[in-house]
């Protein structure tokens, strides 16, 4: 059965978990990261020291879009994973957005209201991210007008990574948050629909 390491309230491992759910795929999830820590077998399988980590027979995968793209590409091709080239490499395209533009921006939102104490937060760094992740949400909403999702009408990849951020996004008490993004808010209320969102995004608390 596959194997999933890491704690369930980190947005990348709600990815895979996400995933495995849309896929039905079985899995046995084990804590670990966070307040659960990390062995030195843990480690010496995934040297970056972050979560999560698949075990899927004799694979053993670490970065979170990578097993995303792997779990799709194995299991649904076609589907999750598209075999159009052009989407394929557009899906491709917002899964690496995640990592190196909205998840760069949002960062600081996250940290500097969920997991910093009020009295030491830095108001200024905090709504600087504000606006940043707000930009970046906009190329988000633009993407999402006329379709149900990033790929078009059928969930893909594409849509999964992105799941933790936006729920955080709604879910946070976000001091001036924009509220004209409305392809976006309708994306997220579309996905909370799906058991795997709900069970593995939205009913796990922001912590």
């Amino acid at each position: 059965m596959l194997k999933v390491l890491g704690r369930n309230n980190s947005s990348n491992v709600m990815k895979v978990l996400w995933a495995c759910t849309e896929l039905g795929l079985p899995f046995e999830r084990s804590d670990v990261g966070g307040e659960f820590g990390m062995t030195p077998e843990y480690l010496a399988m995934n040297p970056n020291a972050v979560v999560p980590t698949i075990i899927d027979g004799d694979t053993v995968l670490w970065e979170s879009n990578a097993i995303v793209r792997y779990l799709a590409e194995k299991h649904d091709a076609g589907g999750l994973w598209p075999t159009d080239r052009a989407l394929r490499a557009d899906m491709d395209r917002w899964m690496d957005w995640q990592q190196t533009v909205l998840g760069g921006a949002f960062r600081m939102v996250f940290w500097g209201l969920v997991r910093t104490p009020p009295e030491q937060q830095d108001h200024d760094a905090i709504n600087a991210a504000i606006q940043a992740s707000a930009k970046a949400f906009r190329m988000l909403d633009a993407k999402l007008e006329g379709r149900d999702f990033l790929g078009g009408d059928r969930l893909t990849m594409g849509d999964i990574p992105i799941c933790g951020f936006v729920h955080r996004w709604y879910g946070i008490d976000i001091p001036g948050r924009p509220d004209d993004m409305p392809n976006l808010r309708a994306w997220y209320d579309r996905l909370c629909e799906r058991p795997g969102f709900k069970q593995h995004v939205v009913d796990i608390p922001i912590t």
